[in-house]
């Protein structure tokens, strides 16, 4: 854990694994009930300094943690391949990501204005008035294994832009880059209080951090189940809730099937399928599906996978055993519900092979749930309407993708897609970090990008003048 500004030895540690070998990489130290209450106490403290602090100060202390992530980017890049088990290009991709993020923030802590107010709308009136933003206090940032660092820059790089405190709640199994960007941001000039990373179960660390009342925001990545445990728990907090999903792709049979297989292999197995944004559905108008499945399937068995550290590796492992075990899991009921396995589906010591199914019942788990593995679907379509109402029938809706020649077709589809994100002729895999992004319905509440989050990391509050003499 980090606290004060240094890392906390403890006896009781956290280990670190290797997602490809399972060797232990780094052991951390694991937080205590009463390392809770401590952390609160110094947030408190961090709170009165960053609050006070000039707002070009603190773009400044994010600007030079930008820098720095830069300059150690083999370091963070590494530290993430071991503890996630992404590729290390995929690893030099999130470092690159993350100092972008931290950018972005410190350009939001200067944008971060108000507004007017007119209050003669109903008549004269001598008064005027304006609304400014200030910080909303102790904001709680708990983040995912899979972009250990880039999601923990998209929180705690808003929250102090606006002159937050933070308590950093990583993923168990991937803390180490977040005790990382701590230290970074400690070096850039930080206040010691303005940031503290506990390390610990979600059931007791993390559910005693949510249900504090000292806590005024809690923004979240991870699955639905445990958003719904949180916001269940959390008491009236401001939430942000990046939940899962089972991204969609409509294919129509104008659309460039050589080019669209390309895009598919990246957006469904970058991170081994462990994204949430993951391409795990495919709807291809019947007229090409037979083509389409077949350039899909070329470009998939050419993925190599294997060790995570090597140059030319492109799919690593999965986080562990158990993500192993569900992968197999959404196999095997693929086929039950009269899947046909085109390639893949099976398990290489920690890897889960790169897998297509086909022909799969729209109520089987790979249509309706989260898989989070290297499996996409792949069903036929006939209409328009039909490839909709597919895509909108589960629980999710985080972004969705199409492609087509077709104008009206593409804004039809946009318009009619209950999703937070609709990308035309791009994959749902796509983002940059300083646009707006989040789901309607179970995949998720509010929005992420420095812009947008910023706003959810502050009160507005009303100043009124009245003219009395």
């Amino acid at each position: 854990m980090f606290t004060k500004g240094k890392r906390v030895t403890k006896d009781k540690k956290v280990e670190v694994i290797n997602p490809y070998n399972d060797e232990v990489v780094q052991a951390l130290g694991m937080s205590e009930g009463k390392d809770v209450e401590d952390a609160i106490t110094t947030a408190h403290k961090g709170f009165k300094i960053l609050k006070r602090m000039p707002a070009g100060d603190r773009a400044q202390i994010l600007e030079k943690t930008s820098d720095i992530i830069k300059k150690r980017k083999d370091d963070f890049s590494r530290t993430i391949a071991l503890e996630s088990g992404k590729t290390i290009n995929e690893a030099r991709g999130e470092v690159d990501r993350a100092a972008s993020t931290m950018k972005l923030s410190a350009l939001a802590a200067m944008k971060l204005t108000g507004e007017t107010v007119r209050f003669d709308l109903a008549g004269p009136s001598k008064k005027m008035g304006f609304f400014i933003r200030v910080p909303i206090g102790i904001v709680l940032a708990v983040t995912p294994f899979n972009f250990p660092l880039n999601l923990s820059c998209h929180k705690i790089g808003p929250a102090i832009a606006a002159g937050n405190s933070v308590i950093h709640k990583p993923a168990t199994k991937t803390p180490a880059s977040g005790v990382m960007l701590a230290e970074t941001l400690i070096e850039a000039g930080l206040p010691v209080e303005g940031i503290s990373v506990l390390i610990g179960s979600g059931s007791t660390i993390g559910m005693a951090l949510v249900k504090h009342p000292d806590v005024k925001k809690i923004s979240f990545t991870g699955s639905l189940e445990v958003g719904e445990i949180i916001t269940a728990n959390c008491g009236m907090k401001r939430v942000t809730m990046e939940l899962g999903s089972n991204s969609a792709v409509i294919v129509f049979k104008d659309a460039p099937i050589d080019l669209v297989a390309k895009k598919v292999r990246k957006g469904g197995y970058t991170l081994a399928g462990q994204v949430c944004i993951s391409i795990q559905r495919v709807y291809v108008e019947e007229d090409i599906a037979d083509d389409f499945l077949t350039a899909l399937s070329d470009e998939v068995k050419q993925i190599k996978f294997g060790d995570q550290l090597l140059n030319d590796t492109e799919m690593g492992p999965m986080i562990d055993h158990d993500a192993l075990d569900k992968a197999q899991k959404f196999c095997e009921d693929a086929v039950q519900h009269n899947g046909t396995v085109i390639t893949g589906g099976k398990r290489e010591g920690n890897i889960f092979t790169p897998t297509i199914v086909t022909g799969v019942s729209e109520e089987s788990l790979v249509i309706q749930e989260e898989a989070f593995a290297p499996i996409v679907a792949v069903n036929k379509f006939r209409t328009v309407d039909e490839a909709i109402q597919k895509v909108n029938n589960t629980k999710y809706g985080l972004q969705a993708g199409l492609f087509t020649r077709d104008i009206t077709k593409a804004l039809e589809c946009a318009r009619a897609i209950d999703a937070g994100g609709v990308l035309i002729n791009e994959i749902p895999t796509f983002r940059v970090d300083n646009m707006p992004y989040g789901g309607t319905k179970g995949s998720g509440i509010g929005r992420e990008g420095p812009d947008f989050a910023i706003k959810e990391m502050t009160e507005e509050k009303l100043i009124v003048f009245d003219q009395i003499i």
